[in-house]
Order: structure tokens, then sequence, then C-alpha cells
């Protein structure tokens, strides 16, 4: 065969696993029982299809190749490693008699893999931090050092919470299934939550030098696609919307320095109409639904703001009476504060500013530096100098966010003497 021949048929393979290795990494985990020997599998699957591909040509189901041939070299390496440790003798036997059980190699099983992934790396079982990196890991396919990078981490760090989270699912015996209809609505949370949490550390880091992390953010966004496709419920669709209409403001949320640029100092002409169109669209859907919750509502609220020309033009009213409704649903600090901003656009700074010294008041937003930076802002407004210098302060004393910080001090350093 040609070296132009053998390129192609790498490139095929390159593409196929771009396309399909997390579904056949999923299918292999359910057949095999064990995270790492499916991902060891899985390569060996892969590795296969260059030699083998090269001579019997693709496939015409490359994925139900892959998984077929992972399959049985696991069981071969197990085997293998059987000789040497009495004790796999019954793993070898388990997957030998499944191995001739067809019944569970159909597209739709298949499909339905992927979803039980995601809910088996989201199970309440394990923490926050193991369930993000276990979904980013294994969902989404980023290596431990991208996770570390998305989330300030050590390498090392990702890897014992993912490497601990894999022994809890064993240990514990974690179904890898899709929860029942009785127990899905929590189960869902649980995912919903992790993908919104990828989501903000992209478009909002928490630390560093960059406000944002494009490649997270478009894996949260991947994520939430695959799961309406997988989950059409109405929460799941309302996160998604949400996450397309904040992303649609990327462009416009910093400088060509990397500044931070806030939503009344954008250039609207730079936010993605299309990820707002979509984004309206979904929201509808959810909203139409009557079965929407604390996702699709923050997706209502960002449409307000995606459909206006200006922040002058801003159905303010709407969006507080969201607020309020979105209160009801979650009762929240953060949704408060929110609130009192979106009330200081409506009726007037000073309006604002009492709501958030009573929510500072209270305590609970005390550590949280948004409510200090909103707070000097309607301070700064209303001229009340001194105040807004002391809350910049706190505010700056709280962020760990590169352009977060260059803002604040921008903001103290235009103030007054």
């Amino acid at each position: 065969m040609s070296e132009e021949a053998v390129e192609k048929i790498r490139e095929t393979v390159d593409a196929v696993y771009r396309s399909d290795s997390r579904r056949v990494l999923a299918t292999l985990i359910r057949l095999l029982g064990d995270f790492d020997l499916a991902e060891e599998a899985m390569h060996d699957a892969f590795i296969a299809a260059v030699e083998q591909w090269r001579h019997e040509g693709v496939p015409k189901n490359p994925a139900a190749w892959l998984i077929s041939t992972g399959r049985f070299k696991a069981i071969d390496a197990m085997r293998r490693r059987a000789r040497f440790d009495a004790s796999l003798g019954e793993m070898v036997n388990r997957l030998e008699a499944a191995a001739n059980d067809t019944s569970g190699w159909n597209e739709e099983a298949v499909e339905d893999d992927r979803l039980r992934l995601i809910f088996t790396c989201c199970h309440p079982a394990l923490s926050a931090d193991a369930q993000a990196a276990l979904t980013l890991r294994e969902v989404c396919g980023l290596t431990t050092e991208e996770i570390a990078r998305a989330f300030l981490t050590a390498p090392p760090t990702v890897a014992q919470r993912i490497v601990r989270a894999k022994r809890k699912i064993q240990d514990a015996r974690i179904p890898y299934r899709v929860p029942s209809q009785r127990d899905l609505p929590d189960r869902l949370d649980a995912v919903l939550r992790v993908v919104y949490l990828v989501f903000n550390e992209g478009y909002s880091a928490s630390s560093g030098a960059s406000l944002t992390r494009h490649d997270l953010s478009g894996e949260a966004i991947r994520l939430g696609r695959l799961l309406i496709e997988l989950l059409p419920e109405p929460e799941a669709i309302g996160l998604l919307a949400l996450m397309l209409l904040q992303e649609s403001r990327r462009a416009a949320r910093t400088s060509p320095a990397g500044d931070l640029i806030l939503l009344d100092r954008q250039d609207r002409s730079l936010w993605n109409r299309d990820q707002i169109a979509e984004g309206i669209t979904l929201v509808e859907r959810a909203l139409s639904s009557r079965r929407f919750g604390p996702y699709s509502l923050q997706a209502a609220i960002a449409a307000v703001h995606a459909e206006a020309p200006s922040t002058e033009a801003t159905d303010w009213p709407q969006i507080v009476g969201l607020y309020e409704v979105l209160l009801r649903v979650e009762p929240s600090p953060v949704i408060a504060l929110n609130r009192a901003v979106a009330v200081a656009m409506r009726d007037g700074p000073a309006a604002g500013l009492a709501l958030i010294d009573a929510l500072l008041a209270s305590g609970d937003l005390q550590e949280y530096h948004l409510a200090h930076s909103a707070r000097a802002d309607l301070c700064r407004r209303l001229g009340k100098t001194e105040e807004a210098r002391a809350a910049y302060q706190r505010a700056l004393g709280l962020t760990q966010q590169g352009p977060e910080r260059r803002f604040l001090e921008r903001r103290l350093s235009e103030l007054p003497g």
C-alpha cells in the first residue's frame, strides 16, 4: 500500500476517533464494567484499526467494529493476566460469556450508553470536583493536563480526583444506568449543575490572567447539546439556552488587551446573533412546557438582555419580575443581588443600594466580591465617593481574577480625590 494510502487511513481513523471515541468508550464501560479497562481497550481498538483497515478497508459501521474489537482485546488482555492472578479468572469467564450476547449491541443501546456515562460521572455519591473532572475526562475526552489548566489545579490533583472517583464507583457498586423516572429529577439536577459549573469556569474564570476559557465553555455547550439530544427535558433545554445566550456576548466582554467590559459598555454588534436566535428558540420551548425551573428562568432573563438594542432600552421591569419568580423557585443571596442590581436600573441607584446593604448586613455575601463591586458602583453613581472607595477596595481584596482586578483598580483611580 502506498504511503499516501496509509496516510489516508490514518486520517480516517483520526476522524473516527474525534467523532466516535466517546461513544465507543461509553459502551465499552458498560460491557466491561471498568473505566480503566474500557479506556485501555478503546485505545487498543484504534491502534488495531490503523493496521487492519489498511488491508481490510474501513468497515461499514466503524463504531461497532471498534466496540467489538475493543471488547475482545480486553478479554485477551485479561486472559493473559489471569495466568498470574487466579482472581481474574472469574472476570474473564464473565466477559467471555457476555461477548456472545449481542442483545445490547444495537444502535439505541449504544446511544443510551452516553447518557448512562453522564449520569454515572455525575452521581451524587461523588464530590462536585470529582464529578466535573470525571465528566470532562470520560464524556468529553479532555486530558488530565487540560482539565488541570482549565481549573488552575495541579495535574496530579486532578488525576487523584479521577482515580478516587473511579474507585468510588467500583467500590460502592454505583450502577451504570439512567435513573428511573422517580429518581430522574434529583439526578438530572446534579448533571445540569456539573455542566453549568464547567460552563461558568469557561465563561468567567474564578481566577487567573484570562477572563474566559473558550475551550471549557465550548465543552459545556457540547455537553448541553448531547444531553438534550439524549434526554430533552425542559430544564436541560433551558440550560443550553442560557449557555448559548451568555456565550453570545463573548467577543464583546473583553477589550483587545483582555480588559473586562461590562454589559452597559459592550458593543452589541459583536454579539453572536446565531447563538442568540438559537437560545431564544430554546428558551421559548422550555417555558412552553410549563415544567421549567431556574435555568430556564435565567435563560429568559438573558433573552431579554439579548433582544434589547441598548442598556437604556432594556425592559428592566420584566427582568425584575423574572428575578422575583426565580427567587421563589430557587432562593439564593446571589439571585437576590442580581435582582437588586435590576431594581437599581428600574428605580434608581438608591433603591438598589438599600437592597444590597440589607443583603450584606445579613452576612451571606460578605465574602462575595461582586456584591461589594455592585455596592461600590451604586455609591459612585450617588456621589458617595468614600463609601464607593471602601467598597471597591473590599471587592479588590476578594477577587483573584486578573481582568476583574484591573477593572476595579481603574474604577478606584477614576474616583474624585
